[in-house]
């Protein structure tokens, strides 16, 4: 897929990529833009726009790895209107947004994008989805310039609007076969009993046990509810939707990144677009509304060539979604709640990161050095711009904690605690 798409962009056309989450499309349409770029052009060369912040964060990380000399800038909602404002005074070559935000900055011309020659529109069908018609239209009615424009989706897209301006394209579609999807995801219901949804969802929980779990609901109050019952179980588990702030979201994804969370209660938000890692089971607590959403969840799991199994949870007035083809197995539940084992990994918290100079190296060095750990109580390190967060032996952290606690890493006295 990412040598298909490279060499597609490569040629005049416009490009459409449908592939499924987690397979690689970030770096399958970031690589071909080193050759697109030019060193002489001042401003903004390739704008690419995504429906959500997580996205666009993940996008520029991307991106930032590949350690080109080209500045990247996001601007979201959510984000220092002010600190946005001041990045484009001097211009990034690339520039990624939520079309809300970019389309702000072009009304109050903290922005032009007169010198934009590459548009790419990331999981688009999503933008759509979420109401950006008019700020996407408005946009690219502003980008006279654009030559090339590549749109990506993680399923095949029903209509492109004409605001859009795609000319002659290639289309690349990845999306799996049926059978394909038969021989890695099995699919599984579960009819409840009583009238308790959510205590049969505890049970499910304790069937399923530690594996890498994202249960599914369509609003955040569920989210919410599913939460305080596995706190009065004390099941560890983190959330996501639209209600929480940016920090606490990009806390949760860092935290099932690095393995300090196995279980994830969230909305539709997380169902693609966000840099997780393979998921083993999804629960359907609350039934997909459209056989998109249903695909999307869905997609979490049984990635490339890993297997995964999907829940239907399934209330006495439930039914399974018409658009759903196969029969599912039935799954029985246990008749008591036993907590899943709690992960062998908890996240620390470093309050500095790369602004600061602060690297993974550095912070191996100070957890080995003075923190008494061996490398392999040492997991999976992310640094952000002025903090860092490493996963770190659960029974281990807090003597860590200790030992470090009043050491400086390069010369710097830095807080340093057990992430909540």
């Amino acid at each position: 897929m990412q040598n298909a798409t490279i060499t597609a962009i490569s040629k005049p056309n416009d490009v459409i990529l449908i592939s499924p989450t987690g397979s690689g499309k970030t770096l399958a349409f970031l690589l071909p833009l080193l050759e697109l770029f030019d060193k002489e052009t001042e401003g903004v060369q390739v704008l690419i726009l995504v429906p959500t912040r997580e996205l666009a964060l993940q996008i520029e990380q991307v991106f930032k790895q590949m350690s080109t000399s080209f500045k990247v800038n996001t601007c979201y909602g959510g984000h220092d209107i002010k600190i946005e404002k001041n990045n484009l005074q001097h211009p990034p070559a690339l520039l990624i947004g939520t079309p809300g935000r970019i389309a702000h900055h072009l009304r109050k011309q903290n922005l032009t994008t007169k010198n934009v020659h590459t548009l790419i529109l990331d999981e688009f069908d999503k933008s759509l989805e979420a109401g950006f018609h008019e700020e996407m239209s408005f946009i690219i009615k502003n980008s006279t310039k654009i030559k090339k424009r590549i749109l990506t989706s993680a399923t095949p897209l029903k209509e492109i609007p004409s605001f859009v301006g795609l000319k002659k394209h290639e289309t690349l579609n990845y999306t799996p076969s049926e059978q394909q999807t038969k021989n890695t995801l099995k699919i599984k219901s579960v009819r409840v009993l009583g009238d308790d949804k959510l205590e049969a969802l505890m049970l499910l929980i304790s069937k399923i046990g530690d594996k890498s779990t994202m249960v599914f609901c369509n609003h955040r109050d569920a989210v919410n509810r599913i939460s305080e019952q596995l706190d009065y179980y004390k099941v560890g588990h983190g959330t996501y939707h639209g209600g929480l702030e940016q920090i606490d979201r990009e806390k949760t994804l860092i935290k099932l990144r690095n393995g300090s969370t196995n279980l994830l209660i969230t909305t539709d938000l997380a169902a693609r677009g966000l840099d997780i890692p393979e998921i083993e089971a999804v629960i359907h607590y609350q039934l997909p509304t459209t056989e998109d959403a249903m695909i999307h969840r869905n997609g979490r799991t049984a990635r490339m060539h890993a297997s995964g199994t999907v829940y239907f949870l399934l209330d006495l007035e439930d039914y399974l979604p018409p658009f759903l083809e196969i029969t599912p197995e039935e799954e029985t539940l246990p008749s008591k709640f036993i907590a899943p084992k709690p992960s062998k990994w908890k996240t620390l918290y470093i309050a500095a990161g790369k602004k600061d100079k602060i690297n993974k190296m550095d912070i191996v060095g100070a957890l080995l050095q003075k923190g008494n750990l061996q490398k392999d109580e040492v997991g999976k390190i992310e640094v952000l711009d002025h903090s860092a967060y490493v996963a770190i032996s659960a029974d281990k952290i807090v003597n860590t904690v200790k030992l470090i606690r009043e050491e400086k890493i390069k010369n710097k006295k830095i807080k340093v605690e057990i992430s909540t």
